[in-house]
């Protein structure tokens, strides 16, 4: 298990709140796999339907991304945040913190830097007293 943020924990309520009205609506024709994403009857989705709805949402949005680059971003994003590579490698559900830092190193320089100046104040503060 993860921990969402609060945006996307608000989008599922409100995702979530829609499925039950169609499931009332559609009373026993809802095919009801207590699923989050589903087809409009809530059966599960095809993976080729997922394929051409995420196209279809690259197009809208006019960006050109993998599927997969959504996961790379996300994990690029924490570590350049300051998150701990061990929190990193546990939501990308690496086996090792090793695996995560070899494939997320190229975040890691700007990292460096910035660990540079931090211990620079330390070390300045120390000198100080």
């Amino acid at each position: 298990m993860i921990a969402l943020p609060t945006v996307a924990l608000e989008a599922l309520r409100q995702h979530r709140a829609k499925q039950a009205e169609v499931k009332l609506l559609l009373g026993g024709r809802y095919d009801d796999h207590d699923l989050v994403c589903t087809q409009a009857d809530g059966s599960p989705w095809w993976s080729s339907g997922f394929d051409r709805a995420f196209r279809r949402a690259k197009k809208q949005a006019g960006i050109d991304v993998r599927f997969h680059d959504l996961r790379h971003t996300h994990a690029t994003q924490l570590l350049r945040a300051g998150v701990h590579p061990k929190v990193v490698s546990e939501r990308l559900g690496h086996a090792s913190i090793g695996i995560t830092l070899d494939i997320y190193s190229h975040v890691l320089p700007s990292m460096q830097e910035e660990a540079a100046d931090r211990i620079d104040v330390s070390l300045r503060q120390a000198l100080a007293t």
